[in-house]
């Protein structure tokens, strides 16, 4: 009698113990997953930074800043014969 319930019990935790490993195999398999998406974000987003850093250095260009200068806020050279000089 002590033979079967030992037994019955070891058949138990054995299914206990496989169900065990199932579950955690399937948690790891939704994980890596998860972790897979995870990487093709921060590589999007790595691309995106980078567009926007190049996009940032052409509107940053000196040329660029005098060409807005000129045209949006209508500003010019100052001419030497337009400096006034005031003395303390």
């Amino acid at each position: 009698m002590t033979l079967k319930i030992t037994t019955l019990m070891l058949g138990v935790l054995l299914v206990v113990t496989a169900l065990g490993v199932v579950y955690a195999k399937h948690q790891n398999r939704m994980m890596y997953v998860e972790f897979r998406d995870l990487q093709q974000h921060r590589d999007a987003l790595d691309v995106d930074w980078g567009r926007l850093q190049l996009e940032q250095s052409t509107w940053a260009t000196h040329s660029r800043i005098e060409e807005v200068a000129h045209q949006k806020l209508a500003m010019r050279n100052v001419d030497y014969n337009d400096v006034v000089i005031v003395k303390p």
